[in-house]
């Protein structure tokens, strides 16, 4: 269970105002070591002086490039090399391998560039564990070789020592004639986490502070140059590549946006903020009423949040990435009735949080990975870390409503007015196509993209990304406003396509993009049209009764006995199933 009750109280004025002695010394460029006690100023007791690593200086920051240039660099390079081997061979020879013979070396090509791209992360670090963590999560996209080699890497990194990471704690949040122990009454040397940016310890408030067990997330000292030289190093290489059909994306496009929304990630105070706009985002239902949120989120806890610390709750679970782990440890089969309700579960969260986030405001959790997403021990799913968030524009959000509902009300696939509106939508929000490429290649982007359940692309293009003819393959460019939605909508896809559940996501997010064309906003039943307050209709009344005893029976299930557990999963597993067939009619 949620082992901390949501801090509903918090607001962003006061997060905003939270921390008077942060402190940035441990950021100057000029000094080699810089040394800090583990305490704020004035404080009655001062611990042993904590030595902060220094910033990258130029000749490290050179020496890094270098590095990961030279093992880049090759890996690309013997993709050509092989492909061009290949071809030479089968010219002079007129021998023409089997698919079988091709398979067996390419992924005897693909085991050796994993292993070496492995290499370099783990040596390097940094903002290319980002990177490992964006390949590990798309196993539709890249061969299962590389996201076999990278998964260690989506929540597991090498963790700085708890002295120092205490003793930013200290320069943050305490004030003068506080000691660490005023604030928590427990704090675990281990680390729920260790991340890129960031690492995570769990503690325990002292009553002063509300006596409940929470989260603190703590900034890594000095990374932030280090990280933006990587990925400044990324964009380099992918521009180089750009015009390669070798790439199946335009990563220049992607990394420039990641680039953006890395800034956000060094400012917790943003990152508070985002947390408290999305739940109020999701706890909300289209009349403004409150509703059950489809996830589970940690609230900041007011008067402990500062630019390089965040206290919040603390949510008892496994990340998405361990829970085949999980179940296997409570006997649970991946096929059982238990893991496809469970499965169906969490694409329905994902579908109903991403789309009401990024249709109703444009404001959304822009960083979605299995190391991000959590599996509660009441079986309900959580969603962490809201350091990178991104919000797209009015005309944007508009344009993406009346997609979703071209390809919803469209009369067939094939059908050329639906085409040529689908299309034409997809061009006005900004993709560009290569010139060669199909008049239904626009609609077959915006298909592929958002419409999962769809049997044949139009233009004669494939479904799968990794194919020579995906529609993937003829994008110039993808507009950078609207690279995050795309990651977020490719995470669902690629779980369906785990699942194998047949999901389209145009029609999961239909209603929504009608709600909002129709201005049918939250505040709609909240204040009244002739100005004399406001109304609660017995349906809406009965509608949030109906979610959350919804939700409760799924949470009761969890707690059933191994052999009635399977036993009621199965039933409801079948009556979903029959639910879904006929909402298809």
């Amino acid at each position: 269970a949620t082992t901390a009750t949501p801090n509903t109280s918090s607001s962003s004025s006061s997060l905003l105002l939270s921390s008077s002695t942060n402190n940035e010394e441990y950021e100057n460029s000029d000094s080699t070591k810089t040394t800090a006690t583990a305490t704020a100023t004035g404080a009655t007791t001062t611990s042993a002086a904590v030595e902060f690593p220094p910033p990258l200086t130029q000749v490290e920051r050179l020496q890094r490039a270098a590095k990961f240039w030279s093992s880049a660099i090759p890996i690309v390079l013997s993709y050509y090399s092989k492909d061009a081997e290949l071809r030479v061979k089968e010219a002079f020879t007129g021998i023409k391998l089997t698919e079988a013979e091709e398979e067996t070396i390419w992924n005897e090509q693909h085991e050796a560039g994993a292993q070496k791209l492995a290499d370099t992360i783990t040596s390097l670090k940094g903002f290319y564990i980002k990177t490992a963590q964006i390949i590990a999560s798309r196993q539709d996209l890249f061969p299962p070789e590389y996201t076999e080699a990278l998964s260690d890497f989506t929540d597991n990194v090498d963790p700085l020592p708890v002295e120092l990471l205490k003793a930013v704690v200290a320069q943050d949040l305490l004030v003068r004639g506080e000691v660490f122990e005023d604030i928590f009454a427990e704090f675990d040397d281990e680390p729920l986490g260790a991340a890129s940016v960031a690492q995570v310890h769990r503690a325990v408030l002292t009553e002063k502070y509300g006596n409940k067990e929470v989260a603190v997330k703590i900034q890594r000292p000095s990374i932030e140059s280090k990280l933006m030289g990587d990925i400044a190093n990324l964009k380099q290489l992918a521009k180089t590549f750009r015009d390669s059909d070798a790439l199946p994306l335009d990563y220049y496009t992607v990394f420039a946006e990641l680039e953006k929304q890395l800034a956000d990630e060094f400012n917790f105070l943003a990152e508070a903020v985002a947390m408290d706009r999305i739940y109020e985002t999701v706890t909300k239902d289209e009349n403004g009423l409150p509703c059950e949120s489809p996830i589970v989120m940690p609230r900041p806890v007011q008067g402990l949040v500062s630019r390089r610390v965040l206290v919040m709750d603390y949510l008892e679970g496994v990340p998405l990435s361990r829970a085949a782990e999980e179940m296997a440890r409570k006997g649970i089969s991946p096929d059982s009735p238990e893991a496809q309700l469970f499965g169906r579960k969490l694409l329905r969260s994902l579908t109903d949080v991403f789309g009401r986030c990024i249709l109703e405001t444009g404001f959304f959790h822009a960083d979605p990975h299995p190391g991000n997403i959590f599996v509660l021990d009441d079986g309900r799913i959580g969603l962490i870390d809201f350091g990178q968030v991104k919000q797209i524009g009015g005309r944007a959000r508009e344009t993406l409503a009346k997609v979703m509902l071209a390809l919803d009300e469209r009369e067939s696939d094939v059908n050329p007015a639906d085409l040529e509106k689908i299309g034409n939508l997809a061009l006005e929000l900004g993709v560009e196509l290569a010139d060669d490429a199909p008049a239904e290649g626009p609609a077959a982007v915006a298909m592929w993209l958002f419409d999962g359940s769809v049997e044949t692309l139009p233009g004669g293009y494939d479904k799968g990304e990794l194919s020579p003819n995906s529609p993937v393959k003829a994008l110039k460019s993808f507009p950078q406003d609207l690279v995050l939605v795309g990651r977020s909508s490719i995470l669902i896809k690629g779980l369906s396509n785990r699942l194998q559940i047949p999901w389209s996501l145009s029609k999961e997010w239909a209603p929504t993009a009608r709600r909002a064309l129709e201005g049918n906003n939250r505040q709609s039943a909240v204040v009244a049209t002739d100005g004399k307050g406001s109304k609660i209709r017995m349906r809406d009344v009965l509608k949030l009764l109906k979610t959350w005893s919804r939700g409760k029976v799924s949470r009761s299930i969890t707690r059933l006995p191994s052999p009635m557990r399977t036993k009621v999963a199965g039933v409801a597993l079948r009556l979903q199933k029959r639910r879904e067939a006929r909402e298809a009619k």
